[in-house]
């Protein structure tokens, strides 16, 4: 992968003003300074702000009370925290129509099928590359399969800090060239898809750019759906600034994360597109959908990653949920049930 030789920070948008910058009896109220917001052309569910600034002011609080974890970490608090899922989340639901399987090579996988599928969703789950696996989601995986008419193979891709960089990106394009070669034999169509959330749209990224640069068939996949993924492994300003608001990620989450994933590397070399696609050769890759909340420590990575994928000559959308915060898609909230549409609305038309 090669770099484009320009600062892709150089295009980062103003941020929008806060409250505090203005005094208290002409303090303006969230919708109006939603209005004016750099990005406002791309905001999204500005009807339901205060319904998702509440639930941030309910997440925050409730986080404050409970101890912070710091980043890397041991080996038995992290085998706990994963036992736990992240600390006391109710176990997801496996459902019994999923199946799991080994490819060759070893890449475990979960398919869900709910049966005559118009293409295939190659799945990346999040966790920071340390947390997750392919069954962890697969309530809402039928649900999408079954809207958008596909089939899902989701990737259960080696975790850090165990299995560090490149591990991760190496099982995904292992079992994207798998799909590449099986889909129509297995699931009868060749219309393939890759999506991912969190560190599953950086590794979805990272995995159409192997295909690219590996001569691969990075054209089997029609279309990307991002949801607000780390491109900058080095900090997007939005990621240094964001400080320690408890907001699912922050500046020190990120920071512990990205030394488990990457560990021994500073921001240079973090700034290797084979670590941060916000610094590589965006050409040749498919249309992309992007979506992040305004409330995301990882908002310019997303609006940032947009802007070179269209100049490489790409299509990309981005799609700015307003006073969303990161993963919010994981919580009942007006604005997840209307990101669940779009995405698989997206995914439904994409790639015909």
């Amino acid at each position: 992968m090669t770099t484009t030789g320009r600062d892709p920070l150089a295009a980062r948008p103003s941020a929008a003003p806060s409250a505090a910058e203005h005094s208290s009896a002409e303090r303006p109220s969230a919708a109006q300074r939603f209005a004016a917001h750099p990005l406002r052309e791309h905001l999204r569910d500005l009807d339901c702000l205060d319904e998702t600034l509440a639930f941030n002011r309910a997440f925050e609080r409730a986080a404050s009370s409970r101890p912070a974890r710091r980043a890397p970490l041991d080996p038995a608090v992290l085998a706990l925290l994963r036992r736990n899922r992240l600390g006391g989340d109710t176990p997801p639901r496996r459902l019994p129509q999923a199946r799991d399987r080994r490819l060759p090579g070893g890449v475990r996988v979960r398919v869900l099928n709910p049966g005559a599928p118009e293409g295939v969703l190659l799945h990346l789950h999040g966790g920071g590359w340390a947390f997750g696996s392919a069954d962890g989601q697969d309530e809402r995986l039928w649900e999408l399969a079954r809207r958008a008419r596909l089939a899902v193979v989701s990737v259960d891709y080696r975790l850090a800090p165990e299995h560090p960089h490149p591990a991760g990106p190496e099982d995904c394009e292992a079992a994207a060239r798998w799909l590449a070669e099986h889909a129509e034999a297995e699931f009868g169509t060749r219309r393939l898809l890759i999506g991912g959330e969190s560190a599953g749209a950086h590794l979805a990224v990272l995995t159409l750019l192997r295909l690219r640069d590996g001569r691969g068939p990075v054209h089997a996949y029609r279309a990307a759906h991002l949801a607000f993924g780390p491109y900058d492994l080095a900090m997007t300003p939005s990621q240094r600034d964001f400080g320690d608001r408890p907001l699912l990620s922050n500046t020190r989450s990120l920071q512990g994360s990205y030394a488990m994933y990457s560990p021994g590397t500073g921001p240079e070399e973090r700034r290797d597109p084979a670590l941060s696609p916000l610094y590589a050769d965006l050409a040749g890759l498919p249309p992309a959908r992007l979506v992040v909340g305004t409330e995301d420590p990882l908002l310019d990575d997303s609006v940032l990653l947009a802007r070179r994928w269209q100049d490489a000559g790409g299509t990309a959308r981005l799609d700015v949920v307003a006073g969303a915060m990161h993963g919010f898609t994981l919580y009942p909230l007006t604005v997840t049930a209307r990101e669940r549409h779009r995405e698989s609305g997206f995914l439904a038309a994409a790639g015909r």
